[in-house]
């Protein structure tokens, strides 16, 4: 006897979340998405159908393989995976779930999806994101991109975030999440590598960043300073 799953008929799409890779086309014209495990290798765009990664003949999702596109039900549970090193760069995506899927304790997998919005998580310095520049990877035909602030985009290739929905179409939101949290019990100041700067003390980035080009100046007066009493010898004369 045969077992069949029982099936669903909602109302409404059901809805999920999921991380991946954004990416921009070679040329420049088109933006979409790559997984961060199985179909990696094949980016897709806002509104795409699933296929089998391993070339099988079947409609994703298939009962007995890992085909299809997958999403958690909980927002928490798909930010999570962005804590990992590989996955730091990745934008989180709310999507709807389409055509036929199966259901499991944690999440979806699917047949067919909609990216409803993207966001951005910050810059690698901390700083909320103003584009996406190339993260120095991609796939034949892609460049993958990662948040990046306008400081530190450095002439990479790059889109802003408005640029990037506008690319993917359909209706995308691009949007970019809060900067990088200060840890508990740490002080702004110190948090930048500042000890002894409180946060009380109303001491801001612009503030920071003026301090600590005055220290560089220092140093550097105080190395040609070492450089001019070496080059005089230790009895005040010449080296000869």
């Amino acid at each position: 006897m045969r077992l069949r799953l029982p099936e669903e008929r909602p109302a409404e799409p059901p809805t999920g979340y999921k991380i991946a890779h954004p990416v921009l086309s070679q040329d420049g014209t088109r933006a979409g998405f790559t997984g961060v495990s199985l179909g990696g290798a094949l980016p897709y765009g806002v509104l795409a159908d699933a296929s089998c990664v391993y070339g099988l003949r079947h409609r994703a999702p298939h009962r007995r393989c890992d085909c299809g596109f997958h999403c958690v039900h909980d927002r928490a549970a798909a930010e999570a995976l962005l804590c990992t090193a590989e996955h730091r760069t990745a934008v989180l995506l709310d999507v709807l779930v389409l055509g036929r899927y199966l259901r499991f304790e944690l999440g979806y997998r699917y047949a067919r999806q909609r990216v409803r919005s993207a966001t951005v998580g910050p810059c690698a310095c901390g700083t909320v994101a103003a584009a996406l520049a190339d993260a120095g990877w991609g796939r034949p035909g892609w460049r993958a991109l990662a948040p990046s602030c306008a400081a530190c985009l450095r002439g990479r290739t790059a889109v802003s975030l408005a640029g990037f929905a506008r690319l993917a179409g359909e209706g995308l939101r691009v949007v970019a999440g809060p900067a990088a949290p200060v840890p508990a019990g740490l002080a702004a100041g110190e948090a930048l590598g500042v000890p002894g700067v409180a946060v009380g003390e109303g001491f801001g980035v612009p503030e920071l960043a003026a301090e600590a080009a005055l220290l560089q100046a220092r140093l550097d007066w105080f190395q040609s300073q070492l450089a001019r009493l070496g080059e005089r010898g230790p009895d005040g004369g010449p080296q000869g």
